[in-house]
């Protein structure tokens, strides 16, 4: 006992530097809440560490993800050899508690599209709009959102300062909403008198159109100049309404002139955004513009695994495996699937488990594996490049064509099952080596460019819906 007591920093000091290592999610989901490791020698003079974990999935998932470098990191430290042994810990069985009454959807924080508040927070609504319950507490982190939760925090801790505007891209459903009401619960937290407003486009456009019919523009810029933040979501729908983005080009120009800051969310990259003024496009690209990308396996499941302690029915760890590896598109559709889960296990009074989900999820697993076809592929492809679908298995070499070309060759690998020469000849009658090049070319840029990301997870959303 007196070996684990005096050399039990050494676990310490080991978790410390497993949490500078690993995204946050994941050092949160599998390691922080393990206890203390139990130390004790072995017959050759190195180390035994002992960590006891509450199930075998978690055993088996550590031991296979963490385990080595677990080992070689405490090697480091101590400067002995080190094993690590893993072991389940003792505890009494008990069941999944599922038997709440309130329906599910009527508590989970939205991901993203507009501020559907519970209906007992609605008379707390004041008139900034913010939704009380969306905040950077209950927004997981990975490396999906990395970037814009950085510079989200630092908006909320210094308005005015940095990143100004903070421009936040991404498809639906993947956070951006949740995002900027977290920034305005926060300053609004730090400093009550702030003045702040979170809106739709489609709202300010509704503003537009109504001071326009009363003449009253005196009124709309007094209520929109004088804020300190301004959280504008979906600027996409400002599309080809002249009068509203030179009234949205006015405010935007006196907040940044006083300092005050605006924050916008889009489907799109600024020089992105189609029938949208270029004095608009250039000043929007002008503060930080970041991306928010569809979470990774492991955000994914540490999303299912809060949400569903949140909900009072903790989801075993195996379980949002299974679910997180079937539902891939954004955080709405995993709540969704949460919210299935959890509403068939209190329905039919049973325990959640991979058979339960898997039953109360089979029509979402059916339309997922309907097969997606080259020929659907190309003409996806075609369409959302504005070329012709004969242009896919031409001769034509020009980039406006051999890029789109290249780009359906790399979904084809990724979304069908047919081999690199079956899709060759698809492609014209090419070959294998090309559609290797082309799936090589593009999956390492995919990596670099969030353009391409973007483009490429939107055409996946529409093959796959």
């Amino acid at each position: 006992m007196g070996e684990t007591t005096s050399r039990n920093p050494l676990w310490q000091l080991g978790c410390e530097r497993l949490a500078a290592e690993l995204p946050e999610q994941q050092f949160n989901t599998w390691i922080r809440p393990l206890p203390p490791a139990e130390l004790s020698d072995d017959a050759e003079g190195g180390l035994v560490v002992t960590l006891k974990v509450p199930n075998r999935f978690k055993m088996d998932w550590i031991r296979s993800q963490y385990g080595a470098r677990i080992e070689a990191l405490l090697a480091e430290l101590s400067g002995q050899s080190v094993r690590v042994e893993l072991q389940l810990a003792a505890r009494e069985p008990q069941a999944i508690r599922v038997a709440s009454p309130l329906p599910v959807q009527a508590s989970l924080p939205i991901a993203d599209g507009g501020p559907a508040v519970r209906a007992s927070d609605t008379p707390a609504l004041a008139t900034h709009r913010l939704n009380a319950s969306l905040t950077f507490e209950n927004l997981v982190p990975g490396r999906a959102n990395q970037m814009a939760r950085t510079a989200a925090l630092h908006v909320a801790g210094a308005p005015g300062v940095m990143y100004n505007p903070l421009f936040i891209y991404g498809g639906v459903g993947l956070g951006k909403t949740h995002l900027i009401h977290a920034v305005g619960n926060a300053l609004l937290r730090d400093k009550p008198d702030a003045r702040i407003l979170y809106l739709h486009a489609e709202q300010f456009i509704s503003d537009v159109v109504k001071n326009y019919q009363r003449k009253t523009f005196d009124e709309l810029k007094a209520k929109y100049h004088s804020l300190d933040l301004l959280l504008i979501d979906d600027v996409q729908f400002f599309a080809g309404k002249e009068r509203t983005q030179e009234e949205f080009f006015n405010a935007f120009e006196a907040l940044l002139a006083k300092r005050a800051h605006i924050i916008m969310t889009s489907d799109t990259y600024p020089k992105g955004l189609a029938d949208i003024d270029e004095r608009l496009t250039s000043r929007f690209d002008a503060g930080l513009t970041v991306a928010i990308e569809p979470p990774e396996l492991e955000m994914r499941v540490a999303i299912l695994l809060k949400k569903s302690e949140s909900e009072g029915a903790p989801m075993p760890e195996d379980v949002a495996f299974f679910v997180a590896k079937n539902v891939r598109a954004n955080v709405r559709e995993l709540e969704g699937a949460l919210r299935k889960v959890l509403a068939y296990a209190r329905f039919s009074h049973k325990d959640i488990n991979i058979g339960l989900a898997r039953e109360a999820l089979k029509d979402l697993l059916s339309i997922q594996n309907r097969q997606i076809s080259v020929e659907n592929i190309q003409k996806t492809v075609a369409d959302f490049y504005k070329i012709k679908v004969a242009d896919m298995y031409s001769k034509k070499r020009p980039a406006s064509i051999a890029r789109p070309r290249q780009i359906a060759m790399y979904l084809a690998k990724e979304l069908t099952q047919k081999s690199l020469p079956e899709i060759g000849e698809l492609f014209g009658g090419r070959d294998h080596t090309t559609v290797l090049h082309a799936v090589r070319k593009i999956g390492g840029e995919r990596q670099k460019n969030s353009e391409l990301n973007q483009q490429l997870h939107v055409l996946e959303q529409t093959l796959k819906g």
